[in-house]
């Protein structure tokens, strides 16, 4: 496997993963013109994805979904609900329209669209398998539900949210409603309930882990890399390769 964070966070969120023969984009919330620069700046050719596969309809993940989709002439795969919602995005593109909660097969991988509870219409998180082994990738959580715990068990690579310090959250300048909403079964998950699910998810085939979709406000990368780090450190299981995800920069090439 071949993983790149390219974005995360409110800005805009891509993440580039390679497995098996398949190459694909989960969501496309940077403008074109970045995701194809950031993607140069790692070495990865931008007229080689397969496919666009996207999350929820929510700017920072599909702004350049059907852009991206139209110039390189790939599908894009989205919920009907999302589609429906969005369809704006998608005008002149190839979408292949998916039902939440039930896998299908492109090309050499199987695709799993797990659902979630973010307040969206219809969101999901993805997991890819292929003679490769399992990549998982879920971010704007809501919750962490059994269906989500047990659905990522197994995998070889995790993107994972890990939005905010909840303390940092109750204490910060933003508004007590959207303070509310973050942490509701809608929001987003913080640092340490990204943390316990990571405890559930720890098995020796765990290779490598991004902390994703950092709050700016509300969170800050050396904190979740401490916690995550010391985390790893007591225990046993396993020792993966740790990336924090950054709104501004693609993270190096990893190669599982």
């Amino acid at each position: 496997m071949k993983i790149c964070s390219l974005a995360s966070g409110s800005k805009g969120n891509c993440l580039y993963l390679e497995s098996g023969d398949t190459r694909v984009l989960i969501d496309a919330g940077l403008s074109l013109r970045e995701t194809v620069l950031r993607m140069a700046e790692v070495g990865i050719d931008a007229s080689g994805v397969h496919a666009v596969l996207v999350t929820h309809e929510h700017i920072d993940h599909i702004r350049s979904a059907g852009s991206f989709a139209r110039k390189f002439d790939v599908p894009v795969f989205v919920s009907h609900l999302v589609h429906a919602t969005s369809d704006t995005y998608f005008k002149k593109t190839r979408v292949s329209e998916f039902e939440s909660g039930s896998a299908f097969t492109f090309r050499d991988v199987r695709i799993d669209p797990v659902p979630i509870t973010h307040d969206s219409c219809d969101p999901v998180g993805f997991v890819i398998e292929s003679r490769e082994g399992r990549a998982a990738s879920v971010t704007d959580l809501g919750i962490v539900t059994r269906l989500v715990t047990e659905k990522l068990r197994g995998s070889r690579f995790l993107n994972l949210e890990s939005n905010h310090d909840i303390d940092m959250l109750m204490n910060g300048p933003y508004p007590w409603a959207l303070k509310q909403r973050i942490k509701s079964r809608h929001g987003h998950i913080s640092n340490e309930e990204s943390l316990a699910l990571l405890h559930e998810l720890a098995h020796d085939g765990l290779e490598a882990l991004v902390m994703a979709h950092l709050s700016e406000v509300n969170n800050h990368p050396d904190h979740v890399e401490r916690s995550t780090e010391a985390f790893l450190r007591d225990q046993n299981v396993c020792s993966p390769r740790i990336v924090i995800g950054d709104q501004y920069k693609a993270s190096c090439l990893m190669e599982i």
